[in-house]
């Protein structure tokens, strides 16, 4: 699944547009690494997003097959942490 669809899909980001934005202005790390939008997201895979100044970190635990879901969206992924940074950029 695609990484602006999956944040969507688990409410971690209202709208699919919004999603893409975020990817696209550098917001979102996948295990490590700036993602666009189209990446693939498997399980596992440790997901961070810096909004508002606060990184959320999260790893994916359920990639659903479509984008209706039966499950809690929180069922998809575990928190790993969540901090608050101010507007500073992903640590190097």
């Amino acid at each position: 699944m695609r990484l602006d669809l999956f944040l969507k899909v688990s409410r971690l980001i209202v709208r699919r547009t919004v999603a893409q934005e975020v990817c696209e202005a550098g917001a979102v790390k996948v295990n490590g690494a700036t993602a666009k939008p189209a990446r693939e997201v498997r399980v596992g895979d440790t997901v961070a997003i810096r909004q508002r100044g606060r990184v959320k970190t999260i790893r994916v635990a359920v990639v659903p097959e479509s984008k209706t879901i039966r499950c809690a969206p929180t069922d998809l992924y575990e928190l790993v942490s969540e901090e608050t940074t101010g507007s500073e950029p992903f640590p190097t």
